[in-house]
């Protein structure tokens, strides 16, 4: 039986990556469904007689538990593109990503020419305090070439409990020697949320839904309103675009901070009694300021819940291009010391009751970003619908998912972002701005 322990989640397969959304809520199967048939627990006899002819025969010594870990990890990918087994060390990676904070350094990095190369130090953190540089590249880990490691290893040994040292080597431009620091970890939190004013405009930017979004969306929107003054905001700008999901819970949190009532989502598994309904409990914390949402091809699950209930309610204007199309809720089930299975279990629906599994949102007004010539034809993520396995779409129409995913370094050349600061200044005006009013929106709100 799958225990009341059983994390709930929903989250975005883009590319090779999966990105998990978790939060609290029972599961129940019903013992018919646990029961398998005695012919079919006779089947696992082939397994086992496979199993052992590759230990005994195959040309060298195989591990028996990776090859147990495969084929659960077979069993699972086989059903759609978002079960899966986690190995105990990738279910520590996604709880730490989950949770929104770890021990480490506090940097952005990336990979260029085998070596780590720092993208931004994250303020007030270790290694911003001890000096390290955008830019900086880092060669050596306590003495260690960090040459020939990928980028998740080096991450780990950046990694780690708090209060330790490490000693990293950087090579700086500039610096005739390399310049060797000592940094001691402390707890970082990932900034899932960043905001900036744009002239009377609130900028509110969700890179994903950890732990730690909605107090961020509630910090930066009180925080634009001090800035910018209640008198002179004309609304705020919700970037979602390429966010590929998160908790669940904080999808819903996020949601309820618009909404003053009605349904956010809804959670339908195999039975019945196992449909779940999420209702916002008032207090719109942007006080009804009109508010545009950014999607695209690369914004899926939690972003598409925020997405999908603000439009149905009529409580924003969603701008861009289709979303991915993740419209299904997998569960967690912690197995101990031995990992956890990742299990689809449900489809979530949008408070209207339409499924955008294999389809997508499709925003109140559609616009493309002008492509540099080099990402011509190289811009479109295929979304859910192009996943092989995925999960059917339900009701009318033919599965059509994901879209371009583009967005410009530099604001100047945004055109989504632009559009919305005009719409929100009144420079332009557009039928779907401000939304059409309760009386003929698709739920009241």
């Amino acid at each position: 039986m799958i225990r009341k322990a059983s994390l709930v989640l929903v989250g975005a397969l883009i590319g090779a990556a999966t990105v998990t959304a978790l939060s609290q809520m029972p599961v129940r199967v019903s013992g018919v469904a646990n029961a398998a048939a005695s012919d079919t627990y006779r089947q696992l006899n082939l397994f086992g007689d496979v199993f052992e002819r590759v230990r005994s025969d195959y040309v060298e010594m195989p591990d028996d538990a990776a090859l147990i870990e495969s084929a659960i990890n077979g069993m699972l990918s086989s059903l759609d593109p978002h079960s899966s087994y986690l190995s105990p060390k990738h279910f520590r990676d996604m709880q730490v990503q989950t949770r929104g904070e770890f021990g480490g350094l506090g940097i952005e990095v990336t990979m260029e020419d085998g070596l780590v190369k720092v993208v931004t130090p994250i303020d007030d953190t270790p290694a911003f305090q001890a000096g390290v540089l955008a830019g900086d590249l880092i060669t050596h880990l306590d003495g260690e070439q960090v040459q020939g490691l990928t980028l998740s290893e080096a991450v780990e040994r950046m990694r780690g409990p708090v209060d330790t040292d490490i000693e990293l080597t950087i090579r700086r431009e500039g610096a005739a020697e390399p310049v060797k620091v000592t940094i001691t970890r402390d707890i970082i939190q990932i900034r899932s949320v960043r905001h900036r004013e744009e002239g009377d405009v609130g900028y509110i930017r969700v890179t994903q839904f950890n732990e730690q979004t909605f107090d961020g969306v509630r910090d930066s929107i009180e925080s634009l309103k001090a800035s910018i003054g209640e008198d002179k905001i004309k609304g705020f700008v919700l970037d979602l675009r390429n966010n590929p999901g998160g908790l669940l819970d904080q999808a819903i949190a996020v949601s309820d901070g618009f909404l003053q009532r009605g349904e956010i989502v809804s959670t339908r598994g195999r039975n019945a009694d196992e449909t779940q309904r999420y209702n916002a409990r008032g207090g719109d914390l942007a006080e009804g300021y009109p508010v545009i949402v950014l999607i695209n091809g690369g914004s899926a699950s939690a972003s598409e819940i925020v997405a999908g209930a603000l439009q149905d309610h009529r409580r924003a204007t969603i701008l861009g291009t289709r979303s991915f199309g993740k419209g299904s809720v997998q569960t967690i089930v912690p197995l101990g010391a031995n990992g956890a299975i990742r299990l689809t279990t449900a489809r979530y629906y949008t408070p209207s009751g339409v499924s955008i599994q294999a389809k997508g949102i499709t925003p109140d007004i559609e616009l493309l970003q002008e492509l540099p010539e080099e990402l011509l034809g190289r811009a479109e993520t295929k979304g859910e619908a192009g996943l092989r396995g995925h999960l059917a779409g339900e009701g009318d129409g033919e599965e059509e998912s994901g879209s371009q995913a583009y967005v410009p370094p530099d604001p100047k050349d945004d055109a989504q972002l632009n559009l919305a600061l005009d719409l929100l200044n009144g420079v332009q005006v557009n039928s779907a701005f401000p939304p059409v009013g309760d009386q003929k929106a698709g739920v009241p709100n």
